[in-house]
């Protein structure tokens, strides 16, 4: 069964607030390592997620332009914080909020990946950031490509903070 041929469940997986879901990735995104929180939480085994891209848990409502943020943020060597729903093996759903750095070899600041560590999100936040995520998707999906689609939504978001006057983390901890 392919990832896309899950049908989404609309049931939302939790986990206990003192659990935290751990990945490494190779520079890639491939992952390099997926704690006992994240396998139990998603439902892949760690042989399935070895190697496999970290994308094998998005969601298709987590906006494109927002992963880009996310990406450009840690591709330019500072780490990031997003509120994130995934989608577990089953078609079920979990929200979380990520930490996500990149990684260097430390004897030659080579970067080697991306470590990842995620708690359970806020509902608060989560109720205060899906209208803004819902409004991203909807611009999204006038795009003619997945790669227009992020960065239009990237865009967007770029927008929607410029409005609030705060960076995109200082958005995120506000919520």
């Amino acid at each position: 069964m392919s990832r896309e041929s899950v049908t989404l469940t609309g049931r939302e997986v939790v986990f206990a607030d003192e659990e935290i879901i751990v990945s490494k990735t190779d520079p890639k995104g491939r992952i390099t390592y997926a704690n006992k929180v994240f396998q139990r939480v998603s439902g892949y085994s760690e042989r399935e997620l070895m190697g496999a891209p970290h994308s094998i848990i998005r969601h298709p409502a987590m906006p494109r332009g927002v992963f880009k943020l996310l990406w450009d943020t840690i591709a330019g060597g500072h780490e990031c914080f997003a509120y994130v729903i995934n989608r577990a093996r089953s078609g079920d759903h979990y929200w979380v909020f990520a930490h996500v750095t990149p990684s260097y070899d430390p004897r030659t600041d080579a970067l080697v990946g991306y470590h990842s560590n995620r708690r359970t999100a806020d509902r608060r936040a989560v109720r205060a950031i899906e209208p803004v995520y819902a409004a991203v998707r909807e611009l999204e999906a006038k795009q003619s490509s997945p790669t227009a689609a992020a960065a239009a939504g990237a865009a967007f978001v770029g927008e929607f903070l410029a409005k609030q006057g705060v960076a995109y983390d200082e958005y995120i901890f506000s919520l």
